[in-house]
């Protein structure tokens, strides 16, 4: 291992920018990214000069619960806008380190992949397959063994920075929403600059390169933690189900007992004459896969908007967008506000099956009706409101991007 630690000071600019634009809240200390920009050239000198000559140690990162998708709370840790600078100087030379020893079917956090590239893939290989094993690991990043953690980072890196400072990263003290401070022993912080590529150098050992080496021939995707495994048969899902339950559990990660399902993805409900009670669907990153009746009239197995994606776009819209404190604001007001968040969601989930979202399209309108409804004291019937909702898009189908990019030729609810 390289004796000097060598930060450049380059880096650390490269850094700081990639924070900036990335935006985002203020940890544990208070300080924002306008704080730092404001005394920028000392800020950017003491990380550097820490960072260089091994001083640096991690702050508190900020422990905040947000619900997870699939049920339950997950634990994000924010770093301070300083700790996210050096986390990123570490992420970028340990990233430049490690990208191209990953595997291709790994998706998550790499430059040139993405969620989009692992759903076409899936769908692609649940036409050739008819059984899928949706894996689920147990609180995965709040898991993570941190002493496997180094010695995996000690086989793949020669960087005495990086081995220093993702120890230090990975131990960071937390500190909760009453102010208590905790210690954590295991676990990468959700939140954390370089905890992505961790988490999936942690991952491509316990789980890709042993699938690529102990089982060729089965297909997979994996994203972060979500993985998802296609077999030719329920008797080769079955016995994947317990390889991959051995093989985790040797790097101290247990598979979820409940979301951890054998699921049939083939063509008839009848599989074999004699019928099954096996699922039908599963959810990989927000999209449901489940049979669909194609317009030909055969059934096929395709992804759409997930009914979970679903109802938190309709929590976002009632406790986010709180319509019912600005009706002293005009449509064209909150068409302003909200229109960046409507075509992030048609950009995700109009990739596959583009004609779901017109159930999230009549969640947006029956919200805008309720806006009209509460605003102007003479419509007071939701008839009213619905059909001066129909008026406005008739007089501006462009005022909200959804009435043009998925609503084009219907009426709105």
């Amino acid at each position: 291992m390289s004796g000097q630690i060598n930060i450049n000071k380059i880096e650390v600019e490269i850094a700081w920018e990639a924070v900036r634009q990335a935006g985002g809240g203020a940890g544990n200390d208070g300080k924002s990214i306008q704080d730092v920009k404001a005394n920028l050239d000392n800020e950017l000198y003491k990380i550097w000069n820490r960072l260089d000559s091994g001083s640096y140690m991690a702050q508190e990162v900020k422990l905040v619960q947000i619900p997870k998708a699939k049920g339950g709370y997950r634990t994000l840790g924010i770093p301070n806008v300083t700790d996210r600078v050096a986390q990123t100087v570490i992420k970028n030379r340990l990233a430049g380190i490690v990208e191209t020893q990953f595997h291709e079917n790994s998706y998550a956090y790499r430059s040139g992949k993405g969620a989009i590239d692992a759903l076409t893939v899936c769908r692609e290989r649940c036409f050739k397959n008819s059984w899928v094993l949706e894996v689920d690991i147990k609180g995965f990043f709040d898991a993570l063994d941190h002493h496997i953690m180094m010695e995996i980072l000690r086989e793949y890196v020669d960087d005495r920075a990086v081995i220093l400072y993702c120890e230090r990263f990975l131990k960071a003290k937390g500190a909760n929403e009453e102010g208590q401070i905790v210690v954590r022993d295991k676990g990468t912080p959700q939140g954390g600059v370089v905890s992505p590529v961790l988490a999936n150098l942690y991952l491509h050992e316990a789980f890709d390169k042993w699938m690529a080496k102990e089982h060729v021939g089965v297909q997979f995707e994996r994203y972060a933690d979500d993985i998802i495994v296609h077999c030719v048969s329920e008797k080769q899902a079955r016995f994947m189900k317990h390889r991959i339950e051995q093989r985790l559990n040797q790097y101290n990660l247990e598979l979820h007992p409940d979301k951890t399902r054998i699921v049939y993805t083939g063509k008839s409900n009848d599989y074999d004459g004699r019928g099954h009670s096996l699922p039908r669907k599963f959810t990989f990153l927000g999209y449901d896969f489940k049979p669909r009746r194609h317009k030909n009239g055969h059934i096929i197995y395709s992804p759409g908007i997930g009914s979970g994606a679903l109802r938190r776009i309709g929590e976002v819209i009632r406790e986010q967008w709180c319509l019912n404190h600005k009706l002293q604001m005009s449509l064209a007001d909150i068409a302003r506000e909200v229109n960046p968040m409507i075509r992030g969601w048609i950009g995700y989930y109009g990739h596959h099956r583009r004609s779901e979202l017109y159930k999230m399209a009549y969640k947006i309108d029956n919200a805008l009706a309720r806006f009209l409804k509460r605003k102007c004291k003479s419509m007071q019937s939701d008839k009213k409101s619905l059909r001066q909702l129909r008026e406005e898009r008739k007089q501006n189908p462009e005022l909200f991007c959804h009435w043009f990019m998925i609503c084009q030729g219907r009426r709105a609810v």
